[in-house]
């Protein structure tokens, strides 16, 4: 599996805890730990047992492909180790090998400790009895400046309410992890925070401010605000981690029922002597997933709710107020598509309404009180992203796999889905999938997306008289995270986007050091009270590793 970073997300300024606390192995954690421990233990042993009994099905015995090996295992009297032969070749040759004990014996290591130390009256340190050592310089009485370690960690792990956090879901060398970035903006500086450690590669990322209710935790208490993240993944399971908790091992909130989905346990596909048959969908469950989850998001009026898309077709809601005990998950599920959902969104300004997007090439628009009553569109390729526009409250977008990105208004869309679909304008955005698309919150009709052609474009909607909207690109850039992946714009910066790709590496740009993109949308910051200067550099901020700081040393050198 090649490195890259699948998706990412903003954290809001002033979100973030100042001094985020370590994570503490207590007994009621322990207890939690264990429950989730036991589990997995539990779905491995499932794992075996249906392997075993696939593999026997199919006539090969229990270690499957290696079962050739029983005939070779029969003749390993057979073979002779090398060293085994050689040393009966010369096992009758009689060579006087001295003892180690006698050739140690010139150095009287058993009476180094009898000897008297001879002390002398001369030199430096004559006048000094003994040295003492101390393993800690907190104990040592000549040292007068005392390291706080305590203090040096606390300054590093330091979140000021001017940084913004960047949650990016990472896969290098077959290993899966959220990587936290700290970003200052008036500093131009992004570092790594800290990582979270995943059990799959990761697909989805979703952040929220409503604490997850454990089994342990009172449900008539009132919500406060948090800081987490949701991740989807090739698991069906929905793992929820708090961003204020460094060196966490598990997450704070399991959705879904690992000890029932059927994912946990797969099945071989076949011998390999015969014809393969397709493989047939896993039967779905109103409770819980059994594919990977592909898209997630949080409404954030109603803010204990969370809906997710899964390969499984269907879309499901989750009530994060509520304890997950055995027999209860997910509160609804929709099976509005035909094929795996690829995307799902809430809509702001409608909160119980939501938009998905499946590899049916359809999209779907329907209230989750009454699904049945929704309205949808027909499209000419495969959904890769979606938006709602957060400035018209019927408006979206959906980019597509073709590399057209389409603007749709709900309220013409038809409820037959075989009917034709209007579409209010097509953009031929890139050239291959547009497999990112974002709307910024902060300036009207400024959209952005990404492609597998990595490239990264903004671009400008304006409303004419005439009521078809004008669009034009503001900006184009390789931001030199090869394929792209994820593209979002930033919550408190108006031309700020995070993007990153097939490269594992996180960017940041800058487009309003561009001078055209700050002409461009000049009435439109005006009317925002936003004043973006002027910076150096071409507003291009990353992440700079080992091998690029040595390679810049060595030409400064030159």
């Amino acid at each position: 599996m090649s490195n890259l970073i699948s998706c990412v997300s903003w954290v809001k300024r002033g979100i973030s805890a100042h001094q985020p606390s370590k994570y503490v192995l207590d007994e009621k954690e322990l207890e939690r730990v264990s429950t989730l421990a036991r589990i997995e233990l539990e779905d491995a042993r499932i794992e075996m047992e249906r392997a075993h009994n696939a593999a026997k099905s199919m006539g090969k015995g229990a270690e499957g492909a290696e079962a050739d090996d029983a005939d070779e295992d029969g003749d390993e009297d057979a073979w002779v180790d090398e060293k085994d032969a050689s040393m009966e070749v010369d096992g009758d040759v009689q060579v006087d090998v001295p003892e180690k004990g006698d050739d140690l014996a010139q150095y009287k290591l058993d009476e180094y400790d009898d000897d008297d130390v001879k002390e002398d009256g001369t030199g430096p340190f004559s006048n000094i009895k003994g040295l003492t050592f101390y393993r800690d310089n907190q104990d040592d009485p000549y040292i007068t400046l005392k390291d706080d370690v305590e203090d040096d960690e606390r300054s590093e792990l330091e979140i000021l309410p001017t940084d913004n956090l960047l949650v990016t879901a990472k896969t290098e060398d077959d290993v899966s992890q959220l990587e936290i970035y700290v970003y200052d903006e008036s500093q131009d500086n992004l570092y790594v925070h800290h990582d979270l450690m995943l059990p799959n590669f990761p697909l989805c990322l979703e952040w929220l401010d409503f604490p997850p209710t454990s089994s342990e935790m009172e449900t008539d208490a009132p919500p406060k605000f948090g800081n987490y993240i949701a991740v989807g993944t090739l698991d069906p399971e929905i793992e929820i981690w708090s961003l204020d908790v460094v060196e966490s091992m598990y997450p704070d909130m399991i959705l879904g029922r690992p000890d029932q989905t059927a994912a946990h346990v797969p099945v071989p596909a076949g011998t390999g002597k015969k014809k393969r048959k397709k493989t047939k969908h896993r039967p779905s469950s109103n409770a819980y997933h059994v594919d990977a989850v592909l898209g997630l998001s949080w409404n954030r009026s109603h803010r204990h709710m969370l809906a997710s898309a899964s390969a499984d077709r269907t879309v499901k809601l989750w009530d994060l107020s509520r304890p997950i005990v055995d027999g209860e998950g997910a509160i609804r599920s929709f099976g509005v598509h035909k094929d795996k959902v690829q995307a799902v969104q809430w809509n702001e300004k409608e909160p119980t309404v939501l938009l998905s997007g499946s590899y049916d090439r359809t999209v779907r628009v329907f209230d989750s009180r009454a699904p049945d009553t929704g309205v949808g569109a027909v499209l000419g390729a495969d959904v890769e992203a979606l938006r709602w526009d957060p400035w018209e409250t019927h408006a979206f977008y959906v980019s597509l796999e073709n590399g057209l990105v389409l603007n749709f208004d709900a309220r013409a869309l038809p409820t037959d889905i075989k009917s034709p679909s209007p579409v209010r304008f097509t953009l031929s955005a890139h050239d291959g999938a547009v497999s990112a698309l974002d709307v910024s919150p902060l300036l009207r009709g400024c959209i952005c997306t990404g492609g597998t052609d990595k490239l990264v474009k903004v671009w400008n909607v304006d409303q004419t008289a005439g009521g078809k909207p004008a669009v034009s690109m503001v900006a184009s850039r390789d931001m030199e995270v090869g394929k792209v992946f994820s593209a979002v714009f930033s919550p408190d910066d108006p031309l700020t986007i995070a993007a990153a790709g097939s490269r594992a590496k996180l960017q940041i740009w800058d487009v309003g050091a561009n001078s055209g993109a700050r002409r461009a949308f000049a009435s439109k910051l005006s009317e925002a009270g936003r004043v973006l200067k002027e910076k150096e550099g071409g507003g291009l901020v990353g992440l700079v590793d080992d091998d690029e700081a040595s390679e810049d040393e060595g030409d400064e050198d030159d």
